[in-house]
């Protein structure tokens, strides 16, 4: 175990552009789950990382490549008019097959379908820093609007028939951002480090917090505390980024199960 890896100017970069992936995709968390669309991520994140390997072949960047699947997932459930998490399940069979037949049938494919589930975030470059910080600014600057029109849309669906709103902007809106999302985090953390961070920061701040801002809050921050954790103990311990990372906020959120239920007997 050396410490004195954490202050090395090599892992600055990584630890940038996976903090500022930390803070976005738990919020698009929360409104996936408010959604009842939690599955989106998944279906996405195995969308995006065969389209990434499969963009190998022509040297494209995974954090590139994945962006064409993952968009056009989002696209093609929204044409479909698909809700719900049944199109997702279906993307993610897709995706599952698809990503294990490359990294069978190429020679660079097992090696980065390897990389892909482990999400190695300290060979992170340039192109996933620009990219990460690319999805941080699109949804610093689109959340704000998408939000109120989303809620609204949750608690009010006939809002929108009955006022003739142009609502397939706002629905088709959130569905690129996490699309570009799940497949920037693909690119950055691995597919189930991405798909992680989507789902426990929000399912626990779901069960803390006391208001729509606070559970905001309480997702980004829960989310920064596990990967600042993660990442520390990955790096001092030479393990594998992706798998530290699900396991710090698996047992984030079974502290937080614990302690609601120990609450709820007092």
């Amino acid at each position: 175990m050396d410490a004195s890896l954490l202050f090395d100017p090599l892992f600055r970069l990584p630890f940038v552009a996976g903090l500022l992936l930390t803070i976005t995709l738990p919020l698009l968390g929360v409104m996936l789950r408010l959604r009842d669309e939690w599955l989106a991520s998944l279906g996405l994140a195995h969308l995006a990382a065969a389209t990434g390997l499969a963009g190998l072949a022509l040297h494209i960047p995974v954090v590139v490549g994945g962006v064409v699947g993952a968009v056009f997932g989002a696209l093609g459930k929204s044409l479909a008019r698909g809700q719900g998490n049944s199109v997702y399940a279906f993307m993610i069979f897709v995706g599952w097959s698809l990503t294990l037949l490359i990294a069978a049938n190429t020679v660079l494919g097992s090696a980065m379908g390897h990389a892909l589930v482990d999400g190695q975030l300290y060979f992170a470059g340039t192109a996933q820093l620009f990219a990460v910080a690319g999805l941080f600014l699109a949804s610093a600057l689109g959340l704000p609007w998408l939000m109120p029109r989303l809620i609204r849309a949750r608690f009010f669906p006939r809002n929108e028939t009955a006022n003739r709103l142009p609502a397939w902007r706002w629905h088709l809106g959130f569905d690129l951002l996490v699309a570009l999302g799940m497949a920037v985090g693909v690119g950055t953390v691995g597919l189930m480090g991405a798909f992680a961070l989507v789902f426990l920061p929000p399912w626990m701040a779901f069960r803390v917090a006391q208001s729509w801002r606070s559970t905001l809050f309480f997702s980004a921050g829960l989310a920064t505390l596990g990967y600042l954790v993660a990442f520390v103990l990955a790096l001092t311990m030479d393990q594998p980024f992706g798998p530290m990372l699900v396991a710090v906020l698996l047992i984030q959120a079974m502290l937080v199960a614990v302690s609601q239920r120990m609450k709820a007997r007092q």
